[in-house]
């Protein structure tokens, strides 16, 4: 991740956390929850993209044999953890 890309991260996290807060009518010391989790999101779909090709390489070669596996299997055998499409950012 370049500065450019951390400080754009940054920026939109803290922005996040403002509308929580605003729109929640919460305090700054009840609103953590929330934001660690969009934070843990954002980490993930990092992750997994950069194993995406890897898992789908695998995947596709594994397809139609014996050892066939779901793609829920193989992204957690190679990054430990699988995140269906609709979660991804």
């Amino acid at each position: 991740m370049t500065d450019k890309e951390l400080k754009k991260l940054k920026d939109d996290l803290w922005h996040s956390a403002d509308m929580l807060r605003a729109g929640a009518h919460l305090a700054a010391n009840k609103y953590g929850q929330p934001i660690l989790g969009l934070i843990f999101l954002r980490y993930a779909d990092i992750l997994y993209k950069q194993h995406k090709a890897e898992i789908e390489e695998k995947y596709n070669k594994l397809k139609g044999t014996r050892m066939e596996k779901s793609m829920k299997e193989i992204s957690i055998e190679v990054c430990g953890f699988y995140l269906p499409p609709r979660s991804l950012l």
